[in-house]
């Protein structure tokens, strides 16, 4: 999760004999890089990593040998070997394979773009997608991070965690609103999340960035809820409907089906 500046303000462990602080500059200097920033200079990812430029220097370069960075001698760049480093977390998971098909037929149905997230710290991160057209002015991939409060998925688990685990998201996550028609306080949020917990799904209308809306429910591994799944619509093509209202209605039917259908193949892997 990052700040209005665009810095990482997620939790930072704390150290321990177990802590290997040179193993966790690594990994801050891999995450330095993002959609926003996927070329920089030295002193960029120092300053980003609060890293001297010495200190950074020496973890680029070494990047660089392993192969997950590549530079051109002024600027450092990701390269895709990177992805290496979460594919064995992804390939273990059955649920990107279960889903994605599920996501494909509803993607074609609608002619909307589907998704399905898991919950990981105070974030979602995608975990599965099907693009029909892109309606985001930032690009989501499998990875993509968003925070949890503002988006359809994350609510929709939210809404699922137990009481203890809630209250220790939103001791950790600060709500604060991202566009003018978003919520901004935590008993607002927990008014949404109960609605959502009632109604067995969610609307966000243009809460994560104007323009957007989408419509999410949860998948179920048995009676616990692990993932969440979308539809990402436009607002001006939802306006434009004769009835906007019962088109909402349709697609949350949609979206909810898909979801009990991959939690039924979910619970049978299991």
């Amino acid at each position: 999760m990052t700040d209005a500046a665009g810095t990482d303000v997620r939790p930072v462990p704390q150290a321990s004999d177990q802590y290997v602080q040179s193993l966790a500059r690594g990994l801050a200097v891999i995450r330095a890089f993002d959609a926003d920033r996927p070329v920089m200079t030295l002193t960029e990812v120092a300053s980003r990593t609060d890293l001297t430029r010495a200190t950074a220097r020496r973890f680029l370069h070494t990047l660089v040998e392993l192969g997950y960075v590549r530079t051109d001698g002024k600027t450092f760049a990701l390269t895709a070997k990177v992805l290496q480093l979460g594919y064995a977390y992804l390939s273990g998971l059955s649920l990107p394979q279960l889903a994605q098909p599920h996501l494909e037929e509803l993607s074609l149905k609608l002619g909307e773009s589907t998704s399905a997230a898991v919950l990981d710290g105070t974030d979602i991160a995608y975990i599965a997608r099907v693009t029909s057209r892109r309606i985001m002015t930032v690009g989501i991939t499998v990875g993509t991070r968003f925070p949890a409060y503002a988006t359809s998925m994350g609510r929709v688990l939210l809404a699922h965690l137990p009481p203890a685990d809630l209250k220790a998201y939103l001791a950790a996550a600060k709500v604060t609103p991202l566009t003018p028609r978003a919520l901004g306080t935590v008993p607002q949020l927990l008014a949404v999340l109960d609605t959502v917990r009632a109604q067995g799904w969610c609307l966000l209308d243009q809460e994560l960035e104007l323009g957007l809306m989408s419509v999410a429910a949860p998948v179920y591994d048995g009676s616990k809820v692990v993932a969440a799944v979308n539809v990402s619509l436009q607002a001006q093509s939802v306006e434009a409907k004769p009835d906007p209202q019962a088109y909402l209605a349709a697609v949350a039917q949609e979206i909810v089906a898909t979801a009990k259908l991959i939690s039924a193949d979910l619970t049978a892997c299991g």
